[in-house]
């Protein structure tokens, strides 16, 4: 061994070292080698040990946070605090060694806030895979508290080059707040209006919202610290800063979602020249309608109670009044909505006439849709009006739409 020692003492005072100095180097040469060592120990062997470990468990957390490397981060943390422990066994140099721990100090410092960082995803990712978390803007809070960290890291190691304490540097940043806010001044509304929308609960990830003024109608796809990003439903996305939100009005369609229907409400034009009184032959014929049978049934017994109490004779009144064809329409077409098993009849449901225009008297139908997917919601809402056009001439009614080129030609063929 000592020869082994002299042979090396020998090679560095060939290479022009001071025999005083080979002690020291081969000390630091032997602090780096045991430094890369540990790095190594570490990441090829320690790490593959925990690796198998997490494989065997049934947990899925714990894949997740090896998945992202921060062990393998923190594994980078040994060889610098190796190094800053040793380094006074090899360098004697008050100065130069002051000067080389405050760079390993520096180094662990930004290893350490790369750990952190990177274990804040890990934790981000875990949760926001989880059901009761997918709908909470996580991806704002991390990116806060990333923020915060670095913020927090940056002023360490400013305080390390300067060898002052991280209190003198804050007390000084006070006389520069207007500034910082200056700077910084979008990720602090952002932040604000991120906690104010998450603890009011006004948006989630996945909810539809309508902005116009933005031009924004679609679902909310990301929540960030500076943005919240909509996919529109011709697939573009629209990005509006987070506090837009909180100061200006948009419109929130989760509770549409959570309720127990999605609104129609849609009306068709009837010309008011086929509104007529109805015939005893129009009410037989009426009455071998399956929707509107108990509703004529009823109407007779109205009829026969009333001409029996005011002794009338062969009259078709209803409490005084003749029946007309629109009111039987109006009759079956409540009838029919309810009949059916996409609306929900715990909600509103009615059908009613609207302001007569020159265009005709609009009939409104006014439901719910138990169905709130868009695409069935569509179609259930275009089966409702198909057969509604179809069913308006049985009822001897003609649905009102300005004359068009064939309304011309048949025109001129009657005269």
């Amino acid at each position: 061994m000592e020869q082994i020692t002299e042979k090396i003492n020998d090679l560095f005072v060939s290479w022009g070292f001071d025999s005083s100095e080979v002690g020291p180097i081969m000390t630091l040469v032997l602090i780096i080698g045991i430094a890369f060592l540990a790095d190594l120990i570490c990441r090829n062997i320690l790490l593959r040990v925990v690796a198998k470990l997490v494989k065997k468990t049934k947990a899925t957390w714990d894949d997740i946070v090896f998945d992202r490397k921060v062990l393998i981060y923190l594994s980078h943390l040994v060889p610098p605090i190796i190094i800053y422990v040793l380094i006074p066994l090899a360098i004697p140099n008050v100065s130069a060694l002051d000067f080389i721990r405050r760079i390993c100090m520096i180094y662990i410092i930004a290893v350490f806030l790369r750990f952190i960082s990177a274990f804040l995803s890990a934790v981000y990712h875990v949760y926001s895979e989880r059901e009761q978390f997918r709908d909470r803007p996580l991806k704002g809070l991390l990116q806060t508290a990333q923020v915060i960290l670095f913020f927090i890291g940056g002023i360490v190691v400013i305080s390390v080059l300067i060898d002052k304490s991280p209190m003198v540097l804050l007390t000084g940043l006070g006389a520069s707040a207007a500034i910082l806010m200056l700077v910084f001044k979008d990720s602090i509304m952002g932040f604000v209006s991120g906690i104010q929308l998450s603890a009011n609960n006004m948006l989630k990830v996945g909810d539809w919202i309508a902005m116009p003024k933005y031009g924004a109608d679609g679902t909310v796809i990301e929540v960030t610290l500076n943005t919240v990003k909509v996919r529109n439903w011709d697939n573009t996305i629209t990005t509006i800063p987070p506090y837009l939100l909180v100061s200006d009005s948009f419109q929130n369609w989760r509770g549409m979602q959570e309720s127990g229907g999605r609104r129609v409400k849609r009306s068709i034009n009837i010309d008011m020249n086929s509104v007529r009184f109805c015939t005893s032959e129009m009410l037989a014929k009426y009455k071998k309608i399956q929707l509107l049978t108990d509703y004529v049934e009823q109407t007779e017994q109205v009829v026969k109670e009333y001409n029996k109490e005011h002794h009338i004779d062969n009259s078709i009144l209803v409490n005084g009044r003749r029946q007309t064809n629109l009111g039987v329409f109006r009759a079956y077409l409540t009838n029919y909505l309810k009949s059916l098993p996409d609306v929900n009849k715990n909600l509103t449901c009615m059908v009613r006439y609207l302001q007569p225009t020159e265009q005709g008297i609009p009939v409104e139908l006014y439901f719910f849709s138990a169905v709130k997917e868009w695409v069935p919601y569509e179609g259930i809402q275009a089966d409702v009006f198909d057969h509604l056009l179809a069913i308006v001439p049985e009822f001897g009614l003609r649905v009102f739409q300005n004359p068009t080129g064939e309304d011309f030609r048949e025109w001129n063929r009657r005269n």
